[in-house]
Order: C-alpha cells, then sequence, then structure tokens
C-alpha cells in the first residue's frame, strides 16, 4: 500500500498466486494518549520500546493474506504477522499486537511514538512516507490489480476514467495514489478497509476497486468468486514493503534489518512465502 506506486524500485510481478496471495488504521487522538518519551524503556541494543521486553506493532487488520483476524479465534494473522512475530524472535522480544487502526493514521502514530514501535501490514516505502518514519529494508515486491465484477462492462483503464464511475480505494492507499493520477475523471471513494471496497464492487455499488495485487488474488480466491482481475488489470506499480519505524530509533532500525536479513538467509522467508502464497516469490 503506498501513496506513491509510480516511484518505486524494482519489482517482481505476483501473477498467477490463485491461492492466498496489503497499506495503511485508525489511532486517531494519539496525541495526548502517547507514553512520554523518557518513559521507554531502553533495551541492550540502544533503542527504545513502548513497553520493556516487547516490540508493539500498529496495524490495519484488515488486508488479508498480510494481515488480519481469524473470526473464528480472534488472533491476528497473515504473512506479516508471521513475519513480525519472526523479527520479534530474533530479537528475544514478545509481541505485543495492538488493535486495528485506520491505515492513514499509521504513520503520523509511528512518527509521533510512545504507542507503538512498528508497524507491518503491506506497507510501500515511499519517498514522500520516508519524509515522515524510517523504512526498513524491503522485504517484498508488489503491483497494484484493477478488480471488478465479471459481468462488468467497464474493465479497462480508459473505461472506467469516465463521469459517473466510483472506484473504491482504501484511504491512504497506494491504490487511491494510483486511482486519483490515472483515473482523474471518475471518482474516487476511500474506504476504511479493502474488505469494504470488494463488498461495495460486488454489490455494484462501485464500478472498480484499486488494490494491491496480492490481496486482490487472495480475495477473489477464497471470498470473492464472482469478481475478477480483468485482462490488463495487473498494474506495475513495482512497489515494495517495508517495516515502518520511527526515525528516532536509528537503532531499532538496525537490528530489523539485521533480522529480515537472518530470516531471508536462514529460509524462514521462503517457509512464510509457500505458507501465504503457495510459492516463493
Amino acid at each position: 500500500m503506498n501513496s506513491n506506486a509510480l516511484s518505486r524500485r524494482n519489482f517482481v510481478q505476483l501473477v498467477g498466486l490463485g491461492l492466498a496471495g496489503m497499506g495503511a488504521a485508525g489511532l486517531a487522538g494519539c496525541a495526548g494518549q502517547s507514553a512520554p518519551a523518557d518513559s521507554s524503556a531502553k533495551d541492550d541494543d540502544g533503542f527504545k520500546l513502548v513497553e520493556d521486553g516487547k516490540l508493539t506493532l500498529v496495524s490495519n487488520f484488515y488486508f488479508p493474506p498480510f494481515v488480519s483476524m481469524n473470526e473464528k479465534t480472534g488472533d491476528y494473522e497473515g504473512f506479516d504477522v508471521d513475519l513480525y512475530k519472526a523479527i520479534c524472535e530474533k530479537l528475544s522480544l514478545e509481541p505485543n499486537i495492538l488493535p486495528t487502526v485506520q491505515f492513514d493514521t499509521i504513520i503520523p502514530t509511528i512518527k509521533q511514538g510512545g504507542k507503538a514501535d512498528v508497524s507491518l501490514g503491506a506497507i510501500t516505502i515511499t519517498d514522500a512516507r520516508e519524509q515522515e518514519i524510517d523504512f526498513s529494508d524491503p522485504y517484498l515486491d508488489s503491483n497494484q490489480s484493477i478488480v471488478v465484477r465479471k459481468d462488468a462492462t467497464a474493465t479497462t483503464t480508459e473505461q472506467l476514467n469516465a463521469d459517473g464511475m466510483q472506484i473504491a480505494v482504501q484511504g491512504g492507499t497506494s491504490g487511491e495514489g494510483w486511482a486519483k493520477e490515472n483515473l482523474p475523471k471518475a471518482t474516487i471513494v476511500p474506504l476504511d478497509d479493502i474488505i469494504q471496497a470488494l463488498t461495495g464492487v460486488q454489490s455494484n455499488l462501485y464500478a472498480a476497486c484499486i488494490t494491491d495485487l496480492p490481496v486482490s488474488s487472495y480475495e477473489i480466491k477464497i471470498a470473492y468468486s464472482d469478481l475478477m482481475i480483468p485482462e490488463g488489470g495487473e498494474i506495475p506499480t513495482g512497489e515494495q514493503y517495508g517495516v515502518v519505524i520511527s526515525k528516532d530509533q536509528p537503532g531499532l532500525t538496525k537490528a530489523i534489518n539485521k533480522a529480515l536479513a537472518d530470516i531471508q538467509s536462514d529460509g524462514t522467508m521462503d517457509s512464510l512465502q509457500q505458507k501465504w502464497f503457495g510459492q516463493t516469490l
């Protein structure tokens, strides 16, 4: 999920996932609720944590297969949740996951500090976001996609870029950024989460949805069989996801980059990709 999708670096198209396989949830009103900087616990590697011995995560848990909530158990799950837990293990820290929030409040929350240490959830590295917070090294490449009903008559960018067309997106994401730039004649409708957007397309409330390709591929397979990514609907934005960290925590960024390198080299990353995407990417 990226607010400046066309500025991305090298990408790997996630074509044919046909499987399980994004950014970004509401911590409005953080001011006044955040712990003072001197109340954070400083760990032995020189970075401060919201809670001693724990790595606190904030995310929007409506972006499967990256972050979601299991309706039966109430547990948070997904590729990024598992990756976060693997990072915690590498850093010898306990996971501490906060309740779901609105995506567009994640960057301000991490920037302000005192509430959460990191965020994962298919959050695209962009120049604009890097003005506010730090990103880890990239851990996954992605693209965007157009999603329409299988019986839709308007399926191309040209057809959707017209007066009267309503295009659903998750607010604050790269899907919204791409839609505003490439569908200027259409009405772009920002929503709280991508499930609302897909359901709106399904019910004919919206003509199309723009979202991360791994997410649309996953959701079409498991829950939205009457939707499709049309021919030419894979958008090569060349995005890369990273862990969001405060600029005030360079030691934490360094530690997480080391953890990600270890996760890649010991095979954990491949195992997680196989689990959630059905293949290594």
